[in-house]
């Protein structure tokens, strides 16, 4: 798979992230993401603004689906969104329901392994139910306070390459990585890469970041799509 470029709109601000969104997509962007906090501030509103202003672009609805999952991947599919977003600690129940709504609407499944005690498990425990993808992913919380009592910040990329080994389906990583670390993701075998908080979002106001994003954006999406994916051997 070729490397793809998302970015995560995770604003509260519906006019705030249309025009990240547009500035996104003229810098080469491939895919958008209604974020965790849009979806909470703007909800299915914000999905079918972010549709009707880029028709024909994919839109990730970052629900993080724990239960009702029919219910909400339909209701995000039929505002717009290509692919939602469940969770791996969800009952096995849900995330069944999740990929049959995905089925029936056509919306693709995007599986986050976040907080898992096994995160390679997780990745598999959600391919194995039926997911498109994986989110292989270290949460905000999680990382700043293990960061604040002293310790070393998790990242994924300790796990990376053992998630992409572990699954015959695309993987994403997520949560806290540099620039250059999310640019290196596809040499990890981990072809969509995700641009957001505190990449080009500000992590601790989600608002824009200041300074020239577009010029630096674009840069950015041509070193991701000038790779190829390093699939690494199964164990």
């Amino acid at each position: 798979m070729k490397p793809i470029v998302q970015i995560s709109l995770d604003l509260t601000n519906i006019d705030e992230a249309l025009e990240t969104a547009a500035m996104a997509m003229r810098a080469g962007v491939d895919w958008l993401e209604a974020g965790t906090p849009l979806i909470l501030a703007e909800g299915l509103h914000g999905v079918r603004k972010l549709r009707e202003a880029f028709p024909g672009v994919p839109i990730v609805a970052d629900l993080k689906t724990m239960d009702g999952g029919y219910l909400e991947a339909e209701m995000m599919a039929k505002a717009g969104a290509t692919h939602v977003v469940v969770m791996a600690r969800a009952h096995a129940e849900t995330i069944k329901c999740v990929v049959q709504a995905g089925k029936d609407f056509g919306a693709k499944v995007m599986g986050d392994n976040m907080v898992c005690p096994d995160m390679v498990a997780g990745a598999k425990f959600l391919e194995d139910l039926g997911c498109d993808y994986v989110i292989h992913h270290i949460g905000y919380d999680e990382r700043r306070g293990i960061a604040a009592a002293g310790h070393r910040m998790p990242s994924p990329l300790d796990q990376l390459r053992d998630v992409v080994a572990a699954v015959d389906i695309p993987v994403q990583a997520v949560g806290g990585l540099s620039l250059e670390q999310a640019i290196q993701c596809p040499q990890y075998g981990a072809p969509l890469v995700v641009l957001g908080a505190p990449l080009t979002i500000d992590a601790d106001s989600f608002k824009t970041a200041s300074g020239d994003l577009e010029s630096s954006l674009r840069m950015i999406c041509e070193a991701i799509h000038s790779q190829e994916t390093v699939i690494p051997s199964k164990s």
